[in-house]
């Protein structure tokens, strides 16, 4: 099979073909995308997260050290020495696992410090915790809402957020325009019990910011709740790194705001934080939660330790900012196109899925780790290279990557100066 004008999408549905059959097919297409050295994909790291990093090569079998830009432990608070030492005791205090689901028994000390700690960050009354931050947004909302609710979601949205409206009606606006959410919303303002708004803080392919204190205003004046998700923006943005409700001067004034840990904080799990009533609520009805063991209790503790960390030490998100402002400006004079990025996410469109995968294959072999976003992840004309930076990236680090992607730019002749907006 030749992979060079196929993609996932045409493996999504396969009339005639059972599931194994299915797979056999999406495996040869794999194993061509393989030999052709377009396989980006689960690379396997020798080491935890950090500016540079050991890969193993899979087509060569040795080992590579890698300018890493994939990683969203854009702090690197997962290597940072209270980070480790407090999971390190909370291991040997409580042991390797809760032992049991939140409410029959898995529930610590620590899960609840936890939980009262990311309240308190966020600007909530009360929160609940998750083992994943895609169970938290899909348990959430699943539990939420039901046939007689709406759910209004910016078209590129989580997928989290996606599966989690599967027991709902979905109505979609065009991404961060206010324009088309309020015509959306009054289009469902008179039909349905609830009607959620849901969008991101921070986009995760596009790094660009959701216009939050537009979105929140509209809302209100339609009678809809407003729930963000913070992935990506926890950390990042806010003069204190809590995040978009911060940076827009709403803290406490957003409905229900949700999120992870495993990026900034440098975890694993996720949260939901709200008042009181409808925390106590999804203890009870969201699935995720109550039938998943608890938090491991090293986890708990790294990122209660990681919130102080934040709070505590400041240093981190300003070089996170110096880089990110440094990073942006020399991507933009050499004449890549960033779309709207704005924060820590680098989204170099191309718009040409067989250049991404060969720009790709190019930077790896320079020892530059990024990723290749391809159709159907994002629409063909928005196919990109991805990179995302940390704090402890140096300008040198900084300088060799963009030496190699001003030649692999050239070399594909995707150097060409965008308006960004």
């Amino acid at each position: 099979m030749d992979s060079t004008n196929l993609s996932m999408a045409d493996f999504l549905n396969t009339p005639g073909l059972d599931i194994m059959q299915r797979a056999g097919k999406y495996y040869e297409f794999l194993e061509d995308f393989r030999d052709k050295q377009h396989m980006q994909y689960k690379r396997i790291a020798l080491e935890g997260s950090g500016p540079v990093r050991k890969v193993l090569d899979s087509y060569t079998g040795k080992v590579r050290e890698m300018i890493y830009l994939a990683s969203n432990d854009y702090l690197n608070l997962t290597r940072h020495p209270k980070v480790i030492e407090a999971g390190r005791v909370a291991l040997e205090k409580y042991g390797a696992g809760a032992g049991s689901v939140p409410l029959l028994g898995g529930t610590l000390d620590i899960h609840i410090e936890l939980e009262k700690k990311i309240a308190a960050f966020k600007g909530c009354e009360s929160a609940i915790i998750y083992t994943s931050g895609f169970g938290s947004n899909a348990g959430a909302l699943l539990s939420m809402l039901q046939e007689d609710d709406v759910a209004v979601l910016d078209m590129l949205v989580h997928a989290s957020i996606i599966d989690g409206c599967k027991n709902t009606n979905v109505k979609y606006f065009k991404h961060n325009d206010m324009d088309s959410l309020e015509s959306t919303l009054k289009k469902v303002k008179d039909k349905y019990r609830t009607k959620l708004v849901a969008v991101d803080g921070v986009y995760s392919m596009d790094g660009d910011i959701a216009p939050l204190d537009k979105i929140v205003e509209i809302a209100k004046a339609y009678g809809a709740y407003v729930m963000i998700d913070e992935a990506h923006a926890t950390g990042v943005i806010g003069k204190n790194g809590r995040g978009t409700p911060e940076h827009f001067n709403l803290e406490g004034k957003v409905d229900i705001v949700a999120g992870t840990f495993s990026k900034a904080v440098g975890g694993v799990g996720g949260f939901i934080a709200s008042n009181k009533e409808l925390v106590d609520l999804l203890n009870f009805y969201s699935r995720t939660y109550m039938f998943s063991t608890a938090m491991t209790p090293q986890a708990t503790a790294s990122i209660i330790q990681a919130l102080n960390v934040i709070e505590t030490e400041p240093v981190h998100k300003e070089k996170l900012w110096d880089n990110i402002m440094y990073f942006r400006n020399n991507l933009v004079d050499l004449g890549f196109c960033l779309g709207n990025s704005e924060t820590a996410i680098f989204p170099i469109i191309i718009g040409d899925d067989m250049k991404v995968r060969e720009m790709c294959r190019c930077l790896h072999e320079a020892d530059i780790y990024v990723n290749p976003v391809l159709y159907p992840a994002v629409p063909r004309r928005f196919s990109r290279v991805r990179m995302s930076i940390m704090s402890c990236h140096t300008k040198e680090h900084l300088d060799k990557a963009l030496n190699v992607l001003e030649y692999v730019g050239k070399k594909y002749d995707v150097i060409r100066k965008c308006k960004i907006g």
